[in-house]
């Protein structure tokens, strides 16, 4: 039996380790620091790997540390919990969602889809959606990109592991159910643009704090965008904008909806944006959003609140 198979339900967990179930309910539920599986009967099943991050957690909080503060010596990649002997010698581990990266990223550029999808199924096993899509796949999306400018790897390589990743965030995206908590949005391609992986990334981070966002993806004709705002009504837009040549063109776009449509909000995402080398970066400023969800959250709180 693999360790990441589950094993025990929550009972089990609680008389093994001696936390109380609403206790860890809650911890699982504010911290998502692992994601259990659920058998037939919708019931929680931890498997051997959560037992062992469980057990790191709690000698954590025994030696004094909240469990906050537990959770983010976790996340900030300061241990392995791969194997129980090395967390129990305290020893400083190369941290295991770099590790499953790594291996997933060689996978891709071996074009092995089977392994592929068998590492990253390991991770959402043993991670909450939010670390492995806005944490290790970000991460792993940006080094795909430098390896590809360095020369490193191929354009046929980097474009089958571009094309797993996207399947991969559209299975996750309409599983994601639309609460219609907050406020509408439109998450579009800007002009000539094509790569969506940094858009699918920001709408699952909308999606699960409670957006109702209508991803539209693929670029769309300029005049498309007065038809698709008039007719939803959202009160913000998001573009994309990956390649150097359509940062004008985006800004210039920009400009012409904002003076059409004075209540909307526009964020523009995407790494030639973010570098600011085709227009003044003063001009960029008050559109970009950031690139990773700490920076989306302080954006948009910034506008809900104006």
């Amino acid at each position: 039996m693999s360790s990441y198979d589950g094993v025990y339900n929550v009972k089990a967990v609680s008389n093994l380790l001696g936390i109380q179930p609403g206790t860890l309910r809650a911890w699982e539920r504010r911290y998502k620091m692992i994601a259990p599986k659920r058998n037939e009967a919708g019931h929680r099943i931890y498997s051997e790997e959560h037992i062992d991050i469980l057990k790191w957690l709690l000698n954590k909080v025994d030696q004094g540390f909240t469990i906050s503060q537990a959770v983010t010596l976790l996340e900030n990649n300061q241990i392995s919990v791969h194997n129980q002997s090395e967390m129990k010698s305290n020893k400083v581990e190369p941290d295991y969602s770099n590790v499953l990266m790594d291996e997933l990223l060689q996978s891709l550029l071996n074009f092995d889809e089977t392994e592929a999808n068998e590492g990253l199924n390991r991770a959402f096993s043993l991670f909450s959606v939010d670390k492995v899509v806005f944490d290790m796949l970000n991460s792993l999306l940006h080094q795909i990109e430098i390896q590809f400018d360095k020369g490193i790897i191929t354009a046929a390589q980097m474009n089958f592991a571009f094309s797993f990743i996207r399947s991969r965030f559209g299975i996750i995206l309409h599983t994601l159910p639309v609460e219609g908590l907050l406020p509408k949005v439109i998450a579009i391609c800007g002009p000539n643009e094509t790569y969506e992986l940094g858009l699918l990334t920001l709408t699952i981070f909308l999606r699960r704090m409670g957006f109702e966002v209508i991803y539209i993806g693929a670029s769309i004709s300029d005049n498309d965008f007065g038809n698709v705002i008039e007719n939803l009504k959202p009160a913000f837009l998001f573009l994309s904008c990956h390649k150097g040549e359509n940062v004008e063109k985006t800004i210039n776009l920009v400009d012409d909806l904002l003076k059409r449509y004075q209540q909307l909000h526009i964020g523009i995402i995407g790494r030639e944006m973010s570098k600011g080398n085709s227009l003044n970066h003063s001009q960029l400023g008050k559109y970009l959003i950031g690139d990773h969800k700490v920076q989306w959250k302080k954006w948009l709180k910034e506008k809900l609140d104006d």
